[in-house]
């Protein structure tokens, strides 16, 4: 009888903590759309047309080094308080890339509304995808060997395009890291409510990563199909 009860002590404090973590990274989540979107008012306001024909390559180059730094350094930190504000800097900065695609849609005659459409759909389908995840009878974890191969064959892709720039690949990229997005979103929320990741600042990290990626992704492709000439 006291096994059992040890059992169920030990069951409920891992049911307890994983609450938590996820609690935390939904709130730190909630906390980062405030630096993006300073970013991003910040990067709609940046010259990013001059840099992109002075050194293309040095910008793509620049942008790469920033992002995956960024990362290492949130990864090194994510057990201490400084871990907080680097994912905080690291957001802003994310904004501020958001700067060149919300220029060219602010451009459009309905880009505010795509801007609206592409944050909304991101939006659903993030609360869809946690609805999904939480559920914890589900093991998603299986998708991360297939997740990780298709984030390398996407990058492969994307580097590619950068130099032969065909729109139907560009497309074709937008629509599967879109997909691509919603299973790491999927998979990473999962891995929190199984007791899989337990620090919130990683987790928080990669959802953000997630979903900047799906809402840049399916603006672009609203752009390309449903964008309005001035």
């Amino acid at each position: 009888m006291s096994e059992n009860i040890q059992v169920l002590g030990r069951e409920t404090t891992a049911v307890e903590a994983q609450n938590k973590v996820l609690r935390n990274t939904y709130a730190m989540l909630g906390m980062t759309m405030i630096p993006t979107v300073i970013g991003a008012v910040v990067g709609i306001n940046m010259n990013f047309a001059w840099m992109m024909a002075s050194s293309p390559i040095m910008v793509f180059i620049g942008i790469f080094a920033a992002v995956f730094g960024m990362t290492w350094l949130i990864a090194k930190n994510a057990n201490n308080a400084a871990g907080v504000w680097l994912l905080f800097a690291f957001t802003f900065i994310m904004g501020v890339l958001l700067g060149p695609i919300l220029q060219y849609a602010l451009n459009l005659s309905n880009g505010a509304q795509l801007i609206g459409l592409a944050a909304g759909g991101t939006a659903i389908s993030f609360l869809t995808l946690a609805g999904v995840a939480s559920n914890t009878k589900r093991d998603f974890s299986f998708m991360g060997k297939f997740l990780t191969i298709g984030f390398v064959v996407v990058i492969a892709a994307i580097l590619a395009n950068f130099f032969f720039q065909i729109p139907a690949l560009s497309l074709t990229i937008s629509a599967v890291v879109v997909m691509l997005m919603a299973g790491f979103i999927l998979y990473e929320i999962n891995q929190i409510v199984r007791g899989g990741q337990t620090n919130y600042i990683l987790a928080t990290m990669s959802i953000y990563i997630s979903l900047h990626n799906m809402f840049t992704n399916l603006l672009h492709l609203l752009m390309a199909f449903m964008g309005g000439d001035d």
